[in-house]
């Protein structure tokens, strides 16, 4: 029996997790759920799994999440310190909010020593260094859920990674990948998020859409294995059913191959060492019949430039591509900007930053402020 805390419960990766505990009861008892703000879907959730915690980080709806688990015996809080405590209150803790509001609980998680399930890209790209520093220290066990990065670890199974030759990130392309520049620059919201294989949230579908998603998952990589940015390829294959592969110095290349499903790799990480039926659509090879692949078009799709100079920089670099991208995503989803603006945006803020890594938590969210707000200066004289 598993001890199961969820951070980011209500959302997509949240979601398929639940399905996989509730549908495993005689292996999982959960201990917490965490959610940003939906409150309904977060008390109806724990009384349904019997958490022992639930907590909501926006501190005004305390009131509101009491009254909804009134008479359950469901512990209700709210704000970042109960996001922390939930975080430690398991042996397997699913890291799934996403953007640098996971840091802070995913941090208090990897210095209790927990077994972490990486969900949140952007607390690697925004912190690695610290991250895998602490987690040296306390004995944490970092294991990656985001698929591309599940894919590899399956593929190394154990294996030294100085045997590796090189590591290939899959890449479905996003709904754009055939569109023209003149085509791109007129994309909707509404057509970004409408990933053609995956389903997923709005923020994650336009970095995929952009082409950010790889880039972040490239940084990811990189401090996840520890290999170099230019030992770390990607590739664009759209029917998305080889997830990543490992070349190793043998010249032997290992692919993990599934339908695009992201209860196989959580189901992957919640049975770690073990297995576990997922119920994911089995991969049928005489239906998909072809794989293709072709190299992404930085023309068309310079996140991944910006990514990979933000990782070759280092220090506040890759933070600040990954904060520069949320306010521009999330502009671009209210309808502010284009979305050819997204990258120009977060470019413009790589050439205005240049401060040395961050030696603590407190000065990484202290940054992510900092650009955050200049880069959201910027974008009345965009929409002008």
């Amino acid at each position: 029996m598993k001890r199961i805390a969820i951070l980011g419960a209500t959302g997509s990766i949240g979601r398929s997790t639940l399905d996989l505990v509730e549908a495993a009861p005689e292996r999982f008892e959960v201990t917490a759920l965490t959610a940003a703000t939906n409150v309904a879907q977060l008390a109806a959730d724990a009384r349904r799994t019997r958490a022992r915690l639930a907590v909501i980080a926006d501190d005004s709806r305390l009131g509101e999440l009491r009254d909804a688990l009134a008479g359950s015996g469901i512990e209700a809080a709210a704000g970042e310190g109960a996001l922390a405590e939930a975080a430690v209150s398991a042996d397997l803790v699913i890291a799934a909010i996403v953007g640098t509001a996971g840091l802070s609980p995913v941090m208090a998680a990897v210095r209790a020593g927990k077994t972490i399930g990486l969900a949140n890209k952007e607390a690697l790209v925004s912190a690695g260094a610290l991250m895998l520093e602490e987690a040296r220290r306390s004995g944490a066990t970092l294991l990656p859920i985001d698929s591309e990065h599940n894919a590899i670890f399956q593929c190394l199974a154990g294996q030294d990674c100085e045997r590796v030759s090189r590591l290939i990130l899959t890449a479905s392309g996003g709904p754009f990948r055939t569109f023209s520049t003149e085509e791109m620059a007129r994309v909707t919201p509404a057509q970004a998020v409408a990933h053609p294989n995956w389903s997923m949230g709005a923020k994650i579908s336009v970095d995929s859409a952009t082409m950010m998603n790889k880039g972040l998952e490239l940084i990811e990589a990189h401090h996840l294995f520890g290999l170099p940015e230019e030992r770390i390829d990607i590739l664009v294959h759209p029917q998305s059913v080889i997830h990543s592969l490992v070349e190793y110095a043998d010249g032997s290349m290992l692919a993990q191959l599934g339908s695009p499903d992201m209860r196989v790799p959580i189901g992957h990480i919640l049975a770690w060492p073990e297995r576990m039926p997922t119920g994911a659509r089995r991969l049928d090879l005489l239906e998909v019949a072809r794989l293709d692949f072709e190299a992404p078009d930085p023309a068309r799709f310079p996140a991944l430039r910006l990514a990979r100079e933000a990782l070759r920089r280092g220090g506040a670099a890759p933070l600040t591509l990954n904060a520069a991208n949320e306010v521009a995503v999330e502009a671009f989803l209210a309808g502010a900007i284009h979305f050819g603006d997204i990258a120009a945006i977060v470019e413009e803020q790589l050439t205005r930053m240049d401060q040395p890594l961050p030696d603590s938590i407190p000065h990484v969210l202290a940054l992510d402020a900092e650009v955050r707000d200049r880069t959201r200066a910027r974008l009345p004289e965009l929409a002008d």
